[in-house]
């Protein structure tokens, strides 16, 4: 089998450019088609697209799923962002390039019943699947040919078909011999699409900036680039031991994955959407300086929590519970992963600006869609972060061996 038409799913044993049962383009069509098994599912603009389903007269609009004024992009729609809005820009920026979009505040209760609608059709394919989010996944479908009617790329076929017949929802599924590539095939044909690559992954992403590596942010990327290794292509060519000698362990991932290697399997028992620290006052706290003296251990146990279980994240949520008891959460999306207690109180002290002025009851911050830290090593490698992450990592050893009390890091480390 060397082609799958995504309309009919007619298949064939020669990659064709139009299916000879129904006549449509939609082809998926590789000669190592039926021998490929792991694959990243992504939702197509995933909370946007699921407020247009609910309201068909935003078909045609850009949407944007965000904060007030102040707030910044959760996520847009494809016309959005043919106007530059993105994820995680600042709201002010976003209206001002695209002043006519539709903001809509987000629902996550809505959001999270269309994910488990998605995965839950996912899992009854395979239950190796390592969810990322509410929106992606990377699945490994080995072995379950028999058992599904089909070799994987077809079982995929067929399930973005239900999902979008069944969710009135897209996603965009990429399918290779390892999660890394699979990754990378999933954003080659979005939205709605359905990539490949196989023994011919290197020569594709040869030309490819090194910023498509994972954990290539972009202080790193400007290493690289200074370092002379601009493309995928140049850290193939370069000598293993000179990457190490630079980078050290990241040295030796840059040089797998520029060559397509990735031997981390998929592992559901890793999933874990988030991890949180909160804690409640005697007393009602109004003052930011009362509110930032309870959020600063917060941060210290959770960041010291990430990094014994080795996971990092970008997505930072505050959370506030009022005298009445309703509660006030806020999140951003950083640049960088981080796991220190630094970054994670720059980020919550910001979050909390806006929301002062009357008395709360609860503090907690939080870290949302965790990864393993190995997914972005080289993002913590060469930043402000990195150089904070060694200090608090030395201060973690110290109370290992000393106690809690053993190291007090003083406020100056607000930033």
């Amino acid at each position: 089998m060397k082609s799958i038409c995504r309309d009919c799913l007619h298949t064939a044993d020669t990659p064709v450019e139009r299916c000879p049962a129904c006549d449509s383009r939609r082809i998926v069509r590789h000669d190592e088609l039926a021998a490929l098994a792991i694959a990243h599912l992504d939702c197509d603009a995933f909370y946007a697209s699921v407020e247009k389903r609910d309201r068909p007269e935003l078909r045609d609009k850009p949407v944007i799923v965000g904060g007030g004024k102040r707030g910044v992009v959760s996520t847009c729609c494809y016309i959005a962002r043919q106007y530059g809005v993105h994820s995680a820009m600042p709201m002010f920026k976003a209206l001002k390039a695209c002043p006519e979009a539709v903001v809509i505040k987000p629902d996550f209760s809505k959001y999270v019943a269309a994910s488990e609608a998605i995965f839950s059709a996912v899992r009854e394919l395979t239950p190796l699947v390592q969810t990322l989010s509410l929106d992606e996944a990377w699945i490994d479908l080995s072995g379950t040919e028999r058992l599904n009617g089909g070799p994987p790329a077809f079982q995929l076929v067929r399930l973005q078909k239900r999902i979008e017949d069944e969710t009135g929802l897209t996603v965009s599924i990429g399918l290779a011999p390892n999660r890394f590539l699979a990754k990378v095939a999933s954003e080659l044909d979005k939205p709605r699409g359905f990539s490949v690559l196989g023994s011919d992954a290197q020569a594709l992403l040869a030309p490819k900036p090194v910023a498509i590596l994972p954990g290539v942010g972009p202080v790193f990327r400007k290493t690289l680039q200074s370092d002379g290794y601009a493309t995928v292509g140049d850290l193939a060519a370069a000598d293993v031991r000179d990457l190490v000698r630079r980078y050290g362990e990241t040295g030796l991932r840059l040089h797998d994955l520029a060559h397509g290697r990735d031997a981390r399997a998929v592992r559901p028992e890793h999933e874990r959407k988030g991890m949180s620290a909160e804690t409640t006052f005697n007393e009602d706290l109004t003052a930011a300086a009362d509110l930032e003296a309870e959020l600063w251990p917060l941060c210290e146990k959770l960041a010291a929590k990430a990094r014994r279980d080795g996971v990092a994240s970008r997505v930072i949520v505050l959370k506030l519970r009022r005298t009445d008891f309703r509660i006030v959460t806020r999140r951003v999306s950083l640049a960088e992963p981080v796991q220190t207690a630094r970054a994670l109180f720059a980020a919550g002290r910001a979050l909390m600006a806006p929301e002062l002025g009357r008395p709360y009851r609860l503090i907690g911050i939080g870290m949302g869609e965790v990864h393993d830290a190995v997914e972005f090593p080289s993002a913590l490698f060469d930043s402000p972060e990195a150089r904070v992450l060694k200090t608090e990592t030395a201060i973690d050893r110290l109370r290992a061996k000393f106690g809690a009390g053993a190291v007090v890091a003083g406020r100056a480390l607000k930033g």
